[in-house]
């Protein structure tokens, strides 16, 4: 049964009128930055999350893109390409506000509207046919309110039949696009592009299309549905016809999380104490319960990630008997099965000072209004007590009112974007549904990073791996292999 808030689902029929929509936000964390800081705009500038010259740029202004600045890069070799750019630290509640401002804007034409991430959105306009006569006005129009509220920040438009060709639409031109894709001019906008062009086309892709004599976009669009499941392997190669061909394949979204997870990359300084990592895993946890408290969802199943340097990983899935919300009970599932494990194989710890990740992850909701209780436990009054508590917090500040175990180490977890949480943003009763998203952490003053590239010692040293699921932790004593 669909969700009242659930958003247009796919559909066998092929409409040709282009009434979808697509919007991008251009350099979105940058430009977000450069929105909130007048002295940045106009100047190359990179976003990092830590303070540090091993850190990744994980956005680059329009300015920096000039100078061949892409995202990933390392601040070492932006620094190389642009001597001259400048660096800013994240201020994830910043860019989740302006967030909500640009879909409350989309949603003043058109009720029909998908966040796809914290800078992306979809609108359906096929509903619309008698309102608007022509979307490229809606679009002006669109991109001129946000320019009223955010005088720095651009969007790209894409307009077509489906949302993959009106995403196609947001990459031909940037910045400050606007191109409508039709039946008649398909071809000529797929005949400028490659095939590792189209969004969900990568290397391996691009590679079983070659081996099948399909070299470009309009070759692959123009191919049958039976070609395009043999280089696929199935249904897949059917979406892929689909959607070059005008059908809609790729636009359900359930109004409601299916998983909510948290996760952090660390510092050697934070994974050299054990200590820190423990207070790290009350704070993810504590990160999930809030969500929960705000969905009024309790989860049933809980995952548990330890990431290290050599690319191996520990992880385990607990499966609960009675659902729940609390933090700690949380925390303390996970450390019962650490424990256990750390037992039975002899490891003195799994938090190691070679840990780079932890991540928790929860699912298997159930609603808070169809909860059944036990008359011989005291599970009710707990869960209520924790309603009021955040409540007292939504009154008062979550910063002022803490539980005991907000307490201990508080400042540990740095605030991330969560490019996930989208739907924790969704206005209901002209409130957001959480609404500490939009609350900057407390010690958010700094910003400007000039000399990261002078840091004696840096903080955090930002490190890319690739994992394998091995069994074991590295370092770890009195462990047979």
């Amino acid at each position: 049964m669909k969700h009242r808030k659930d958003y247009f689902s796919n559909s066998m029929t092929v409409r040709k009128e282009p009434f979808v929509m697509y919007v991008d936000m251009n350099s979105y964390f940058a430009s977000c930055e450069q929105q909130r800081h007048p002295e940045l705009r106009g100047k190359p500038l990179g976003v990092l999350t830590y303070d540090s010259p091993n850190a990744a740029v994980i956005a680059a202004s329009i300015e920096a893109k000039r100078y061949g600045v892409k995202t990933g890069m390392r601040l070492r070799e932006c620094r190389e390409l642009c001597p001259q750019m400048l660096t800013v630290t994240t201020h994830p509640a910043w860019y989740r506000r302006i967030h909500v401002d640009f879909m409350d804007i989309l949603r003043s034409y058109c009720d029909d509207v998908i966040p796809k991430s914290i800078d992306e959105a979809v609108a359906n306009f096929h509903s619309y046919h008698l309102v608007y006569n022509d979307l490229t006005a809606v679009a002006k129009q669109i991109k001129a309110d946000l320019a009223a509220k955010y005088d720095y920040l651009k969007c790209s438009i894409g307009i077509a039949p489906n949302s993959f060709l009106a995403k196609v639409g947001t990459e031909l031109q940037k910045p400050d696009g606007l191109i409508v894709i039709t039946e008649d001019n398909i071809d000529a906008y797929l005949s400028t592009l490659k095939l590792t062009d189209l969004p969900g086309i990568a290397a391996a892709n691009e590679r079983r299309l070659q081996l099948i004599g399909i070299r470009t976009p309009v070759e692959m669009r123009h191919s049958s549905a039976a070609l395009l499941r043999k280089a696929f392997g199935g249904v897949v190669g059917e979406y892929w016809h689909r959607r070059l061909n005008f059908a809609e394949v790729d636009m359900y979204s359930r109004a409601e999380n299916k998983t909510m997870s948290a996760t952090r990359t660390l510092s050697r300084q934070q994974s050299s104490d054990p200590q820190k990592l423990e207070s790290m895993l009350i704070s993810l946890c504590t990160r999930l319960e809030q969500r929960m408290v705000k969905s009024n969802l309790f989860c049933r199943e809980v995952y548990f990630s330890i990431r290290y340097r050599d690319r191996t990983k520990w992880e385990t899935t607990v499966k609960l008997a009675d659902p729940l919300q609390d933090a700690m009970e949380l925390r303390n599932y996970i450390k019962e099965r650490i424990a256990d494990f750390e037992k039975s194989r002899g490891v003195s710890t799994l938090f190691t000072d070679k840990t780079t990740n932890l991540n928790v992850a929860i699912q298997s909701f159930i609603k808070g209004d169809v909860m059944q209780y036990s008359l011989f436990d005291n599970r009710i009054k707990r869960d209520t007590v924790r309603r009021v508590m955040y409540q007292i917090k939504d009154r008062y500040d979550k910063n002022i009112v803490r539980k005991g175990s907000e307490l201990f180490n508080p400042h540990v977890m740095k605030d991330a974007i969560g490019f996930g949480s989208v739907k924790d943003m969704i206005v209901t009763d002209g409130k957001v549904k959480n609404q500490y998203l939009l609350e900057e952490d407390e010690g958010d003053g700094k910003y400007l990073v000039t000399d990261a590239e002078n840091k004696r010692k840096p903080e955090y040293q930002e490190e890319t791996y690739e994992y394998q699921d091995l069994w074991m932790p590295p370092d770890v004593e009195g462990v047979d292999e």
